[in-house]
């Protein structure tokens, strides 16, 4: 894939939102024959495939199946968050979440995977069917293994009813796998974070999706927020009104056609493990953090390992995915040498892995920030506060002994955009924005001391390593929904030869 297009132009923009916007039509028109035939008929898969945990030799790509081909186009909607009423007004349903708008009823049955080389998919290996039910709501993970290093791949996922002989549901997608490790290889990639349901900016989803994808990415990272439990109504007091949160979501067109073809990296925040600064042994009504987590790795295409990861993408890049909700203190404790957001294990995992590679490029995508600044009152949830300042502290200070030069942080779930350094240690921090303008919000403003750019606007960032002979060099930019750069900077670094 091409790694050089530093910015989506309108042309490319339009042209490619017209592409998904007539995908919407069929899917959003559909008659209530079409509706009633796939409630009798499938199942169907209306929430689409993702794929995840992308090497040089495996991916996953998980799929769910359902009773109907696409969403649920009537019954009753929500477009309050809690930006608009307190948690206490957000309206309850009124009847079963099975008929709310957006809903996506999942459907026993059994599901295959069949992929290849080839669009055509005539050299397609296919993996057994395996059937699905209620236990992991009707979804499935297709761990795929002995895949060729920098190669895209087609893939078809077929749904069918036991005995079956042809699929009732098909979805189509690709994915590139990393490069080998020792491969001098360019490399693309996005990132993005918190995305409302009532604030995306259009009916068929956020506009950065068409906007990321006109980029031609091999990789997106998606870190944390990714639906509002507690935010948005209706507020999830249940595991049904969990997943119907996901449903909703990821069944939108924009999202659909995102995520076939995305190979992506997912990590969680508090919004999408329970509720806002979420620890665990909190509740929300009979919903319970445990409850969440296991739906978080229910509903994204990961593995069986622990939650914090690496991966690495040719000579020049490896990245690491933290975990900042599953270890954390309870936020309200006294800051001190026990108080932690990672963890024990994770902290000396991260220092053990980082100082054993050999990349260029050395990137932390966490979910939450480093450097910030953050608001001064009112939040005392990350390694940017002081509440976990002693952490905080830890953290920045070996990077800077360790790490001093080819070593940055890209985070989310600051609703703002900024490329910041820290004062004492020079650590660079990019924060992505939100996923819309419409959920851009809370800075508590530009700081000199810190900041090189500063924007309350939504959006998402890119960045581009490249392989010049003897150098390497890295591009970070950060978009605003539409493609559009509104800050970029670059380092190059002498590499071996």
């Amino acid at each position: 894939m091409n790694a050089s297009h530093p910015s989506v132009s309108r042309r490319t923009f339009l042209k490619t939102s017209a592409g998904l916007a007539a995908g919407a039509l069929v899917a959003t028109h559909a008659t209530p024959e079409l509706l009633a035939a796939g409630a009798t008929s499938g199942p169907h898969q209306a929430t689409g495939t993702r794929i995840g945990e992308i090497t040089s030799d495996s991916v996953i790509v998980w799929t769910r199946l359902t009773a109907a081909p696409i969403r649920n186009g009537t019954g009753e909607d929500f477009f309050v968050n809690i930006r608009q009423v307190s948690a206490e007004q957000l309206p309850k349903p009124s009847g079963p979440v099975d008929t709310l708008r957006g809903a996506c009823p999942g459907a026993a049955g059994r599901v295959r995977l069949r992929y290849g080389t080839r669009e055509d998919l005539t050299d397609a290996l296919a993996t057994p069917f395996v059937e699905v039910g209620a236990g992991t709501d009707f979804t499935h993970r297709f761990v795929l293994r002995g895949l060729r290093p920098g190669t895209r791949y087609f893939y078809v996922s077929e749904s069918s009813r036991p005995g079956d002989a042809e699929p009732a549901g098909v979805v189509r997608g690709r994915f590139e796998t990393a490069p080998a490790p020792d491969a001098a290889a360019d490399v693309n990639f996005c990132v993005m974070t918190c995305q409302g349901y009532p604030d995306r900016g259009h009916p068929d989803g956020h506009h950065i999706y068409p906007s990321m994808l006109a980029l031609q990415p091999q990789f997106t990272c998606l870190t944390g927020d990714l639906v509002y439990y507690d935010n948005d109504a209706p507020r999830a007091f249940t595991t049904r009104l969990a997943r119907y949160h996901w449903e909703r979501m990821f069944s939108l067109p924009r999202l659909l056609e995102f995520n076939r073809q995305m190979g992506t990296y997912w990590l969680k925040d508090d919004h999408d493990s329970l509720d806002d600064d979420a620890w665990p042994g909190k509740q929300m009504g009979d919903f319970t953090f445990a409850e969440g987590l296991q739906i978080f790795r229910e509903q994204a295409p990961l593995g069986g390992g622990p939650s914090y990861r690496t991966f690495q993408w040719g000579r020049h890049l490896q990245i690491w995915l933290t975990e900042g909700r599953d270890f954390r203190s309870t936020n309200t404790i006294p800051d001190g040498p026990n108080k932690t957001i990672w963890g024990a294990e994770q902290k000396a995992w991260f220092k053990r892995t980082v100082a054993a590679s050999t990349a260029t490029w050395k990137i932390l995508i966490s979910p939450t920030p480093f450097v910030g600044p953050d608001r001064p009152t009112g939040k005392n949830d990350n390694h940017a506060n002081a509440g976990f300042q002693h952490e905080g502290d830890e953290l920045r200070a070996w990077f800077k002994a360790n790490v001093p030069n080819n070593f940055f942080v890209i985070c989310g779930d600051r609703h703002w955009q900024y490329h910041s350094v820290h004062p004492e240690t020079g650590l660079n921090e990019f924060s992505v924005g939100s996923a819309s303008d419409e959920h851009a919000a809370g800075s508590p403003g530009e700081d000199k001391r810190y900041h090189k750019f500063h924007l309350v606007k939504g959006g998402f960032l890119s960045a581009s390593v490249k392989s010049h002979g003897a150098t390497s060099s890295i591009e970070c930019r950060l978009h605003d929904v539409h493609g559009a750069v509104v800050y970029s900077w670059q380092r190059e670094r002498n590499v071996r030869a």
